[in-house]
């Protein structure tokens, strides 16, 4: 997600406030807030989901709809989102 940068702060804050509640929400195993090493204004968002029912559920979910109507007026670019499958496991 590319943010204005001085909007940033602000995500910082919502993210902080919903992080442990998405954490807590059923399915998810991991949720990481990463920054672009080259832009600050650059972050993802990094979870990892049971399944992609859980997902879905999340994505569905009051508490998905409240923080993304509080996020979406806050970016400088279009977000992206991607699900991923695990090719291999080093380890």
């Amino acid at each position: 997600m590319t943010f204005k940068p001085e909007l940033v702060p602000v995500f910082l804050n919502i993210f902080e406030e919903s992080a442990e509640k998405i954490r807590a929400f059923p399915g998810c195993l991991r949720l990481e807030l990463l920054e672009n090493a080259d832009n600050p204004a650059v972050l993802f968002t990094y979870s990892y989901w049971n399944d992609a029912g859980d997902l879905e559920s999340y994505r569905h979910s009051d508490l998905f709809n409240a923080t993304w109507a509080k996020t979406k007026v806050l970016f400088d670019a279009k977000p992206e989102a991607w699900s991923l499958n695990r090719k291999f496991e080093l380890g």
